[in-house]
C-alpha cells in the first residue's frame, strides 16, 4: 500500500511515518517506481508505535523496545516503575478533585478529611 493509504488507515500523518522510517522505528519499505510500498504489517507496527508513545515512551525508548529481549528488559522495567508511579499520582489527583467537589471548607488545606488524606498519601509515596 502507498504511504497515503497507510496514513489513512492508521490516522498517522505521512510526515510522521517518514520521520519514523528515518529514525529506524519503522523498517524502510520497498519502492515501486520511487514510491514507498508498505506491507499490511506496517499498520500493525504503527499501532504499536502509537501505543508506546501514548504510554509515555520516548523515541529512544521505543527504539530500545524494538531490540532483542535482553537489551530492552531494563528499559521496560524502568518504564513500568515510572508508569506505576504516575498511576499513583493520578489516583491522588482524582481523590483530591473528588474531595474538592464535595468539601465545604473555603480552603481545602484546612479540611480535616483532606489533611488526613494527604497524610495517607505521604505514607504511600515519600516525597521525590
Amino acid at each position: 500500500m502507498t504511504i497515503g493509504r497507510l496514513s489513512e488507515i492508521t490516522g498517522v500523518p505521512a510526515s510522521a511515518i517518514r520521520y519514523w522510517e528515518r529514525h529506524g522505528l519503522l523498517p524502510a519499505p520497498e519502492r515501486v517506481s520511487g514510491q514507498r510500498r508498505y506491507p499490511p504489517e506496517a499498520a500493525e507496527r504503527i499501532t504499536v508505535l502509537r501505543k508506546c508513545q501514548q504510554a509515555g515512551l520516548t523515541l529512544v525508548e521505543i527504539a530500545e523496545f524494538q531490540q532483542e529481549q535482553s537489551r530492552r528488559e531494563a528499559m521496560i522495567r524502568a518504564k513500568i516503575t515510572e508508569i506505576e508511579q504516575r498511576m499513583v499520582d493520578l489516583d491522588h489527583a482524582h481523590q483530591l478533585l473528588a474531595h474538592a467537589l464535595k468539601c465545604s471548607e473555603e480552603d481545602i488545606v484546612r479540611c480535616p478529611k483532606f489533611r488526613e488524606q494527604m497524610a495517607d498519601w505521604q505514607k504511600v509515596t515519600p516525597a521525590r
